[in-house]
């Protein structure tokens, strides 16, 4: 599998489909067309391009109603459900978050804030969506082993750097990657402590990822 970081919170994975995960892309672009698309919470910078993209979208149940109204087909989820679109897994996992969808005129109720467990071609990808840390993080560990964690580190929005180094060891994935950070003034953070502290205190490896640049796993 190829994990490519768009920016933000927007990732490609590819394998034997391609799944784009929160379709806002800071630069505009997205480089592919996705098989796939999967939806954390409905926020402006995480729901981004998913109706013009308009390939069928996993999220919550109020997202995908709002999606299917504008003609985008759609597979419903909610937290602990697990689906399976053209054989890759989808599990909805929570995520301590508000979510609106703001592109709705004055916007309306998006349905709670959540991460996924992604299973594709043998690996485990954890995206946490926006979140807190939670002590239930633990849980994913037990339940679903993932491979990767893609954890938000921004801080104001979410969890920063202190609270994402607790998180990746309740996860426990062999491989973090960062997102959520250096979008924007108010999210700006220097990583280079985090990955130190990460990988000189656990077998963990950090990948700091600019966007547009991939890890192959």
């Amino acid at each position: 599998m190829k994990i490519q970081w768009l920016g933000h919170a927007c990732f490609l994975l590819e394998g034997s489909r391609t799944i784009l995960i929160d379709p806002f892309v800071p630069s505009g672009e997205i480089p592919t067309d996705p098989d796939i698309v999967a939806v954390t919470h409905g926020h402006g910078d995480h729901l981004g391009a998913a109706a013009s993209v308009g390939k069928l979208t996993v999220a919550v149940n109020e997202i995908a109603k709002y999606l299917a109204a504008q003609g985008i087909p759609t597979e419903e989820i909610n937290i602990g459900g697990t689906v399976e679109v053209d054989g890759v897994s989808f599990t909805m996992t929570p995520a301590l978050h508000s979510s609106w969808l703001e592109e709705a005129g004055n916007g309306y109720y998006g349905g709670v804030a959540a991460g996924f467990v992604i299973r594709m071609d043998g690996v485990t990808v954890y995206h946490a969506g926006d979140t807190g840390l939670f002590s239930d993080m633990k849980l994913i560990r037990e339940l679903y082993r993932p491979d990767v964690a893609l954890l938000p580190v921004g801080g104001r929005y979410t969890m920063g750097p202190r609270e994402a180094m607790m998180a990746a060891e309740f996860v426990g994935a062999k491989i973090v990657i960062p997102m959520h950070y250096n979008t924007w003034p108010p999210i700006a953070q220097d990583l280079s402590g985090f990955k130190t502290a990460i990988e000189r205190t656990t077998d963990m490896n950090v990948v700091l990822l600019a966007p547009g640049e991939s890890l192959e796993m």
